[in-house]
């Protein structure tokens, strides 16, 4: 399941694991799911790397955004766990479809005032990358996940992006 349910919006896996419920039992599913979500973030931390990689770009003025498939509350919980606070923030709440289409890395490229043809889409889940590649963005794919630029973590991009300066 967490294979499936990683990267893809709740809702669509809540409805790919009960076919056969219906609508109420998909949607009190769902609910369950986002109560534990938002109240348990014992544990939750940044991505190895990812607060400095975040240091560099501010640093560079290099601007960022974060596209998750979560709803923006959960978002909001869990990024501020991992010490992230980003500028520009897109949930599945903000889009009309969620990965993987590139709706959502479409509209934090225009947030952002950045052609999305100069973004670099970061992603851990074949669901994003299928989403950034389909935007027109540059991927870059962590956790062994094919892309453009295939990265062992998140320091190796903020090496990269040091070398900028």
């Amino acid at each position: 399941m967490l294979a499936v349910a990683h990267g893809n919006p709740a809702a669509a896996t809540v409805a790919q694991f009960l076919p056969d419920a219906s609508a109420a039992e998909r949607a009190a599913a769902w609910a369950r799911v986002y109560d534990l979500e938002v109240n348990d973030v014992d544990g939750v931390v940044a991505k190895p790397g990812a607060v400095e990689l975040i240091a560099t770009l501010e640093r560079i003025g290099t601007p960022w955004a974060v596209y998750t498939s979560a709803p923006a509350q959960l978002a909001k919980v869990r990024l501020t766990a991992g010490g992230i606070a980003p500028s520009v923030l897109v949930t599945v709440d903000d889009v009309s479809r969620g990965k993987p289409d590139p709706e959502g890395y479409l509209r934090a490229a225009e947030l952002l005032g950045v052609p999305v043809t100069e973004c670099l889409v970061v992603e851990d889940t074949v669901v994003g990358l299928t989403a950034g590649r389909a935007s027109g963005a540059l991927t870059a794919g962590l956790k062994g996940v094919p892309a453009d630029i295939e990265l062992p973590d998140l320091h190796r991009l903020d090496a990269l992006f040091q070398g900028l300066e």
